[in-house]
């Protein structure tokens, strides 16, 4: 019975082009609840190029830069003789993971706009094969109205998270000045508070105070959201079940940078803080539909994933990946809910304003620790439930906002 279980488990791995040997590490929980028969959640990622592409270096570029950033990348998860899943290295077919479409020729860049949008959409409901490595490129060598070309990743969330992927994307690049200098980013800074009066240690209290009860009031509101309340029924939530299965359609929406850096100047924000505020803005207007008369404000929730790492700049992948890394590789975040702001009949006038309104909104939920109660929560739903309750109650999150 041995042998041939062996023997099976042999078969198995060549069919899945395995290689023999140590399993490279474990599949971490989060990775394996993002590839599960109940959820399997990827990252798609698009670049703009100026000039048209030459797909020619693509697969050494692969081969020499890319599959080196994270043995992940040319790795099959496998369940080991004991039912647990690891990272295995496996033999990466290149050809297998490249894509570039046929479009008809000789097109507008307006009509190369609704290719990549339908190329887009089809790609996001595809699931990547499991006897791979989770990830496709696929390039489009078709100019739309905003690059010469387009570069698209569809990266398995199981492989890490948009921090992980953004520290590989920034290690293929390098200095235009001197590629041999290592790329750096200015780390971020705070200034010292000096004031040692009793009207700062007052508001140190009042500060403390404030957290406090931001914490308690939002881990609850949470909790409440993934177990009980629903939101109201709108153009963008329809409550039907296995409304997750349905097709999607992707759009795409440019902004300029600098118009960004402007309104983020003159509200004293972050861009984080504006862009947030441009999204909530648009779902309002969205929502409202054809209704011109009537402001439509029905209750809608927006389920945000927060970065739990502690973050003081840059990380390089060769960083993240050491053993006690302080921001390291992986899926590292936590979820709160967030009550799109109402809007006003002024702000649809003024958006400024009601992006202002936003970052207040968003600058409350800073001032909280709801989000790392929150992680802590479902680390204890993974230890003490077990998987099945962990997946479920991880797909009601995400259908149930």
């Amino acid at each position: 019975m041995i042998n041939m279980g062996s023997e099976a488990r042999s078969r198995n791995m060549k069919e899945l082009n395995v290689e023999e040997g140590e399993y490279s590490e474990p599949v971490s929980p989060t990775g394996q609840y993002f590839n599960s028969s109940v959820l399997s959640i990827c990252v798609l990622g698009v670049l703009d190029s100026e000039i048209p592409i030459d797909d020619s270096p693509t697969m050494a570029l692969l081969k020499d830069v890319f599959l080196p950033i994270n043995p992940r990348f040319s790795s099959l998860m496998v369940k080991d003789e004991n039912g647990t899943k690891q990272w295995k290295k496996v033999e990466v077919k290149l050809e297998d993971h490249v894509n570039i479409p046929v479009f008809p020729p000789g097109l507008s860049p307006v009509s190369y706009d609704n290719y990549l949008s339908d190329y887009l959409s089809k790609i996001a409901m595809e699931q990547l094969p499991q006897n791979r490595p989770l990830w496709n490129i696929h390039i489009i060598k078709y100019p739309t109205s905003n690059a010469a070309g387009n570069i698209i990743f569809k990266l398995h969330h199981a492989l890490g998270d948009g921090f992980s992927f953004m520290g590989a994307l920034l290690s293929c690049l390098k200095r235009a000045e001197n590629p041999s200098v290592p790329l750096t980013f200015p780390s971020l800074s705070f200034a010292p508070n000096l004031s040692r009066n009793s009207n700062s240690i007052f508001r140190n209290m009042t500060n403390v105070l404030y957290s406090a009860f931001n914490t308690v009031s939002d881990f609850g509101w949470s909790l409440l959201k993934s177990s009980y309340l629903e939101d109201d029924r709108t153009l963008i939530r329809s409550g039907d079940p296995g409304v997750e299965f349905k097709p999607v359609v992707v759009s795409t929406m440019t902004f300029s940078l600098d118009h960004i850096k402007q309104i983020k100047t003159k509200l004293g924000v972050t861009i984080n803080d504006v862009i947030t505020g441009i999204i909530f803005f648009g779902t309002r207007l969205y929502m409202q539909g054809t209704r011109s008369n009537k402001l439509s404000n029905e209750h809608s929730t927006a389920l945000v994933l927060l970065n739990t790492r502690i973050i003081g700049g840059y990380k390089s992948v060769k960083e993240m990946v050491k053993p006690d890394a302080e921001s390291p590789w992986g899926n590292q975040f936590g979820f709160l809910h967030v009550s799109l702001p109402e809007l006003t009949s002024a702000e649809t006038c003024n958006p400024i304003e009601f992006v202002w309104k936003a970052q207040k909104l968003i600058q409350r939920k800073r001032n909280s620790r709801a989000v790392f109660l929150t992680g802590q929560l479902l680390e204890g739903l993974r230890k003490y439930t077990g998987p099945e309750v962990y997946i479920f109650f991880l797909h009601y999150i995400f259908t149930h906002p």
